[in-house]
């Protein structure tokens, strides 16, 4: 099977070589789960990734581990789509600005299809890693649900004693999600102020790499 997949992987390169040239190239090493020692994983992915580049080179390749079982496939697939993210550094800049003028502790940009994470911004470090999968996860459940009663998601909000949470539609591709701890902020502001920021950020998006 490793000879297949190798075999396989040869025959996508040259095609990539032949037809795209400037491509990326992302590997994912699946099933890792199956390893269970830490030390045994990390080496072995040492050697598979040691392996491909040698075939790739001197195309360079970008390789996760991954898993269905935990947050590292999720992590792997948000690292390729923002590496794809034209203008990702501008991006960010703006979203961080866009988080202190809200007076929010985080915002996040997910894309609007599969709700992985395309770029973020913090005022107040979180102790939870695995944050943005789950809401992730807890997002396009709910969207599944309002599927089923013919209903569409568009935006929501979470408030509790702790903190609030606006999730709503910012450009044509993506959500934005904003949380805020602080209880004299309100949502309508905030909401306001992602509606001023839609079309900028559009532009940002659309615009090409530069």
């Amino acid at each position: 099977e490793h000879k297949k997949d190798m075999d396989q992987f040869v025959s996508c390169l040259q095609s990539i070589n032949e037809l795209s040239p400037e491509a990326r190239v992302f590997c994912l090493i699946h099933k890792m789960d199956l390893i269970k020692n830490e030390d045994d994983r990390n080496k072995l992915l040492e050697e598979r990734t040691e392996e491909l580049a040698k075939i790739a080179n001197p195309r360079k390749l970008t390789v996760f581990r991954t898993s269905i079982w935990d947050e590292t496939l999720y992590k792997a697939w948000s690292e390729i789509v923002y590496q794809l993210v034209p203008n990702v550094s501008l991006l960010q800049e703006k979203l961080a600005k866009l988080c202190k003028l809200c007076g929010a502790d985080e915002v996040v940009l997910f894309e609007k299809a599969t709700f992985l994470v395309i770029s973020h911004a913090i005022t107040s470090e979180h102790q939870d890693q695995h944050r943005f999968e789950k809401i992730s996860n807890i997002i396009k459940h709910y969207k599944l649900t309002c599927g089923k009663t013919q209903a569409r998601f568009r935006s929501m909000e979470v408030k509790n004693s702790t903190f609030a949470a606006l999730v709503d539609v910012f450009t044509s591709n993506t959500y934005i999600m904003v949380v805020m701890t602080n209880p004299r902020i309100q949502c309508a502001a905030v909401r306001q102020n992602v509606q001023f920021a839609r079309s900028y950020f559009e532009q940002i998006i659309k615009s090409k790499r530069m």
